[in-house]
Formats: structure tokens, sequence, C-alpha cells
């Protein structure tokens, strides 16, 4: 296996939390696999750690793993296309993924049928594997008497100037806030939406932060008491115990799916198959639940106790393949209220 050390650490520590809490694996011995897969990722090292070690434990199978950023990767995909060096991709934008569908090979896994409906391959070349929500983080130490259960509370004037944004022209997770809203208050193309949008901007009062980091950093540090955010990092100031509580907005809740899939043409194609059946397996997306923030994709996935079940969440689904044909409007329809709020 082409990794460094820390695998092998994160390999045992893996080792024993399937060994305490779930399910054990099979021996590779009664596993059909053995060989190489080649997979590129641009997914963080917890999740990589939390996946790779055990797949070529359970299947006896080398990996070489390559990790860059999505766009990266696909255009490495790409220029590969005649000779395809990687087998699976796994990670990224759904939408990234779907707009390069001539890259990847039909395939529909078998434990797709146990996937949250929203989430299932659909198209039939990408599996979905974990979520990441839309959120609003509050620090409790600020809050005092102010209610907030949703976007329609960010409308109180008693938090002008104390919202914390990133840009939606250059933040993804930002951008993915921008049309959760839309959604959640009429539609993508609503006039009702976006006067809510301009409404919720005027009471930002101009305070939109350079990153998407520096929004929750800066709820939890005080300097805010609200932000527009994304679940993963929050959930993780919430297990580290800092002063922050997360809202899912009563209106509802857009949660996007990280996106894999097989190259056309995996020089390892059954090898491939089995990566994507392994990481959408009841047993994978239990860890997944239990040891990172982001949310698995199996309905009967176990999380941490210190994130709210997606069966109390009320649950809205992006039109992805819409926000992508049309994400260039989008922005430039924020950019003329957010021009025009500044030039008052």
């Amino acid at each position: 296996m082409k990794r460094s050390k820390v695998w092998v650490l994160a390999a045992v520590l893996i080792a024993v939390v399937v060994l305490i809490g779930f399910k054990v694996f099979s021996p590779r011995g009664d596993q059909t696999g053995g060989g190489k897969l080649v997979v590129y990722s641009p997914n963080s090292e917890g999740l990589m750690n939390a996946t790779i070690p055990l797949f070529e434990e359970k299947y006896g199978i080398d990996v070489e793993v390559i990790q860059a950023g999505t766009g990266e990767l696909i255009k490495r995909i790409r220029s590969e296309k005649d000779r395809p060096y990687a087998d699976v991709l796994f990670g990224g934008s759904w939408s990234l993924v779907y707009d390069n569908r001539d890259l990847w090979e039909p395939y529909v896994s078998k434990n797709d049928v146990n996937v949250l409906e929203p989430y299932r391959n659909k198209v039939g070349f990408i599996t979905s594997y974990v979520l990441d929500g839309s959120c609003l983080i509050v620090n409790t130490d600020l809050i005092g008497d102010i209610k907030i259960e949703g976007y329609a509370d960010l409308l109180n004037p008693k938090l002008k100037g104390k919202i914390a944004t990133a840009d939606p022209a250059n933040s993804s997770s930002a951008f993915a806030q921008l049309t959760n809203m839309l959604l959640a208050m009429g539609g993508y193309e609503s006039e009702e939406a976006w006067q809510y949008v301009r409404d919720l901007f005027a009471n930002i009062d101009g305070k939109i932060s350079g990153s998407s980091s520096g929004v929750y950093k800066s709820v939890a540090d005080g300097e805010n008491v609200v932000g527009l955010s994304y679940e993963d990092p929050c959930a993780q100031l919430v297990r580290d115990g800092a002063p922050v509580k997360v809202i899912y907005p009563k209106e509802g809740t857009v949660y996007l799916p990280a996106a894999s899939a097989i190259v056309k043409g995996a020089r390892n194609m059954e090898n491939a198959k089995l990566f994507i059946d392994f990481i959408i397996s009841e047993e994978v997306q239990n860890i997944y639940g239990t040891t990172l923030t982001n949310r698995p994709v199996h309905k009967n996935a176990k999380t941490s106790a210190f994130m709210i079940p997606m069966s109390e969440i009320y649950l809205i689904e992006e039109d992805i393949p819409y926000v992508s044909t049309h994400k260039q409007e989008i922005v430039d329809r924020f950019m003329e209220i957010y021009t025009s709020l500044q030039s008052k």
C-alpha cells in the first residue's frame, strides 16, 4: 500500500472501533478480491483513514491513493481517458462529477437500495456515500433570549450586523446556503425567495467573511452571534465543547452528497465495483456515522450522540442539475443585490 505510516496507526485504531462497536469484517480468505486498485480522491485524511485500510484488509487488495483537489483530479482523469490510470474517483461534488459524465463507467451498487431515497444512484454512474448539509451555527453565550429556529428568524433587527456569512460567489458552502435558502423560502426563481435574500443581506449589514472557515470560527470565538455555515465543522465544534449549537432551518435543510464513480475503462474494474459496494455497506456507513462529522447515506447507519438524527431534520431536496446549469445566473443575481445594498 502506497501510504505513509499514519495509515498503519489509523488501521489499528479503526480496527478497534470495528471490534468494539460493530460487526467484525470477514477475513479476506473467504472474500473475492486480490490485486490492485487505484483511487483518486480529494477526501480528508480522516475519511480516507476510515476507509482504505479496512478495504485492503477485507479484500486483500493493494490500494494506491492519489490525493488532490476534485477539479485537478478530473482534469487528470480526462487527460488519461485513452489509457486510464485511476479506477475510482472517491469524492468530489456531485454536480462536478455529473458535469463530466462521459468519464464514468455505468454502475449501480447492490447496496444502493439501502441508501436514503433522495441520494440513491438515479443517474446510473454516481454513488453518494456521505452528506454535508447547510445549517446555522449559534453562539450559546451570546444568543440570550433571541429565538432562532430558521431562516425567517435571521431578519430579527436585534441580529443586524451580528450574522456571519461567506461570499456565495467564491465559497461553495456559502453558495450552498444561498440555494438552500432560495429553495426553502419559495424556490430558485421565486421573487419572494429573492426578496428574502435581499432582506437577509441587509441585516447582515455588509459583513462578508473571506472564507467559509471564518464564519463558524467567528461564531465560536464570540465575534458574531449566528453564522450561515455547514454541518461538518460545526458538528466538530459541538463535539469539542465550543459554546455553540447547530440549528437546522425549520423551513428546510439541503444535504448535498459527496460523489464517487468508477472511471470508464478502469483496468481493475471488478475491484472498483467492490470498492463502491464497500463504501455504502452498512458496516462502513456505521463507521462514517460514528467517527466522522459527515452524515452517512445508509438508511440504517448509526450516528454519534452529538449529532441530531436525520429523522428529526426537515429535509428538502436540491435540484442539482438545475443549480449546476444556472449557477452563474444565481451568482449574478446575488451580486446585483449585494452591490445595490452596498451602494446605499
